[in-house]
């Protein structure tokens, strides 16, 4: 039963309404709503230019100024590494991490600075059942949870954004802007970004992209007929497609970009030689004007000599018509690539015809070719044995076709990775054509519904399906490939990584802040409950060092000391460090130190220290 409703009527925003109903053109989103734009309204009731701002092209919001103070803004965060929650972690170079993605890219920025080949994103569609982040970074906690009441436990900024938000469009941009800002970072200058979408905001993505990777980088606008009957998007259409909106980092040669190969249905055969796909594709051809030089003979294995008009239906009917595709030269230089075979009792003769040859990614993907809605959905319960439990999941299909558009030893990022598709695809593909490609997904933490058959089969989160689908789904794609030659290789493993508060306590930060009266406990700046890995992993994060590197942990003058990267890097985080323990770590020639700054036995061989590194051309750091 309804309430009644004893406050007075908003005039304002029925007058808007009926004003929108007029000149739709001339309502726009402010910071406070829904608004005006009187300078459009102005001019609608004019016949004579009305002068106002000064026009310009471009693609504006409110709040698209804080979005990009939100990009530039730095953070006070690390990543703690999960081995328990890892698969193979000594040996794997793929990661899975979780935190808000804004922070995760943040942190991944001197680290993966332009070596990241391929994004892909299925980002929130603004459908109005949507949570979408709110970033304000300048914010404590306290004060976002009074604002929005939605900060997680884990420091997730996440509200809903109903389609009745007066920054309804806003919003959603103003979250997207600094993500795709920091992701163009990490991008090879020959990277590509493909973005899912639909119709509620593909426009504004275009625009959005136009803007912070240049119209001149704009690849295509692709069409995923992802269904045969439609949902319930629109009440007047069956809409059974979706968009992926894919642009270059750079403005360079296409070709650079994305290989120019088809599917494996279109080019099934391998040459071993050279690792390209082909096919196997007639030599005779009809010619409209006969070439004499391309009309000679070819032996077949039994001795009989093959004419071009011979493999042709028509027969004796197509001499002095039909010809070799080669001519006679041709044909002696090339003749050891040709498969020469009987088909229906007649000799034939075929030629490779190779995949990359000029015949670029089309624009439209098929359901029937790269699976949809459906394919995704049936895929995930397969995987996890569970129905219901996460909300239309890709299909690992249509990423497989975006893959292969890239070399196979290659790095892919995923930073709103959902139930792991892109994971997923990535291990098939591996499986497929033995590559090596590696993925970094980020997942925040989000809480599932309790009602939710997710939260029943004990997925308390997002990232916990994600994690748990990534585990089974390696083991699966191994156990049907047990056949293949280099499956024991197949890397199936992932690297669980955590968004945290940072390591040092805040006196590293700002002792100048530090009181008298707190000295007591500070024996130690580093937080009670981090361990030596997590140390670690703050040194790769500080040093740019990639965070799949493989670490190894050794007895030093009985010190433990971890290497990471061979012999890159060498971290040891114990007390009483004397100088016998620095000259048997230099016999171990790091390029890199890195030690605890109150490890030292005493100063003097602190100083001391320094002067062995020093001598030993060893690059040394305290923390």
């Amino acid at each position: 039963m309804e309430k009644l409703d004893l406050t007075t009527p908003n005039f304002t925003d029925e007058n808007i309404q009926k004003l929108s109903e007029l000149f739709p053109n001339c309502v726009t989103e402010s910071s406070d709503g829904k608004s005006i734009d009187f300078d459009a309204l102005k001019q609608e009731l004019s016949s004579n230019i009305v002068e106002g701002n000064k026009e310009r092209y471009r693609l504006t919001w409110p709040g698209k100024a804080e979005s990009l103070v939100a990009a530039n803004t730095p953070i006070n965060k690390t990543l703690r590494p999960a081995r328990e929650e890892s698969k193979d972690f000594d040996n794997t170079e793929n990661l899975y991490i979780e935190g808000d993605n804004l922070e995760v890219l943040k942190l991944l920025q001197e680290t993966y600075l332009g070596k990241i080949k391929m994004i892909y994103i299925d980002p929130p569609y603004n459908t109005g059942k949507d949570f979408v982040y709110k970033d304000n970074f300048t914010q404590d906690k306290a004060e976002y949870d009074e604002e929005s009441g939605s900060v997680d436990e884990e420091g997730g900024r996440l509200v809903s954004n109903p389609d009745s938000n007066g920054r309804y469009h806003s919003d959603w941009l103003s979250m997207m802007y600094p993500r795709l800002k920091l992701a163009r970072n990490l991008l090879k200058d020959d990277g590509v970004i493909f973005i899912s979408i639909n119709d509620n905001e593909v426009h504004n993505l275009r625009k959005l992209c136009d803007d912070l990777f240049g119209m001149g980088n704009f690849i295509s606008c692709f069409i995923w007929n992802q269904r045969t009957t439609g949902g319930h998007d629109s009440k007047d259409v069956n809409i059974v497609h979706e968009y992926i909106i894919a642009y270059a980092k750079s403005n360079i040669e296409r070709g650079n970009v994305l290989n120019l190969i088809d599917s494996g249905t279109q080019y099934p055969e391998l040459d071993e030689d050279n690792g390209r796909r082909f096919k196997w594709d007639s030599l005779w051809t009809v010619s409209h004007g006969y070439t004499e030089n391309c009309d000679y003979d070819i032996q077949a294995p039994d001795g009989t000599r093959i004419r071009p008009y011979a493999c042709h239906s028509d027969g004796e009917i197509m001499q002095g018509v039909a010809r070799w595709f080669w001519s006679y030269e041709t044909f002696i230089e090339r003749k050891s690539e040709l498969n020469i075979k009987k088909v229906n009792g007649i000799w034939k003769v075929y030629k490779r015809v190779y995949g990359g040859s000029g015949t670029p990614i089309k624009s439209i993907f098929d359901k029937s070719v790269v699976g949809g809605t459906s394919e995704g959905k049936s895929l995930l319960v397969e995987t996890l044995n569970a129905r219901n439990i996460f909300d239309n999941p890709k299909s690992s299909k249509l990423l497989m076709q975006l893959l292969e558009r890239i070399n196979d030893n290659e790095t892919i990022l995923d930073f709103f990775s959902g139930s792991a598709t892109s994971a997923h695809a990535v291990m098939q593909l591996n499986a497929e054509d033995n590559g090596n490609r590696k993925f970094i997904m980020a997942q925040i933490p989000e809480a599932t519904d309790e009602k939710s058959e997710a939260y029943k089969a004990n997925y308390k989160t997002i990232a916990e399906i994600g994690k748990e689908r990534i585990r089974r789904a390696g083991e699966k794609i191994k156990k049907d490939n047990a056949d293949k030659e280099g499956v024991d290789n197949l890397d199936i493993g992932f690297r669980v990584l955590k968004v945290d508060s940072p390591n040092m306590k805040d006196v590293y930060f700002s002792p100048d802040n530090t009181s008298q009266d707190d000295m007591f406990d500070l024996a130690s700046n580093i937080k009670d409950d981090r361990s030596d890995e997590d140390l670690l992993f703050m040194v790769l994060l500080d040093w740019g060092i990639d965070l799949s590197v493989k670490i190894e942990r050794k007895e030093i003058a009985g010190k433990p000391v971890y290497f990471a990267g061979s012999d890159f890097l060498a971290a040891c985080f114990a007390e009483n460090l004397d100088e016998d323990f620095i000259k048997t770590l230099v016999a171990e020639k790091p390029r890199k130190v890195v030690l605890r700054d109150s490890g030292f036995a005493s100063s003097s061989v602190k100083i001391n220290v320094e002067q062995i590194f020093k001598q030993a051309n060893i690059e040394v750091k305290v923390i």
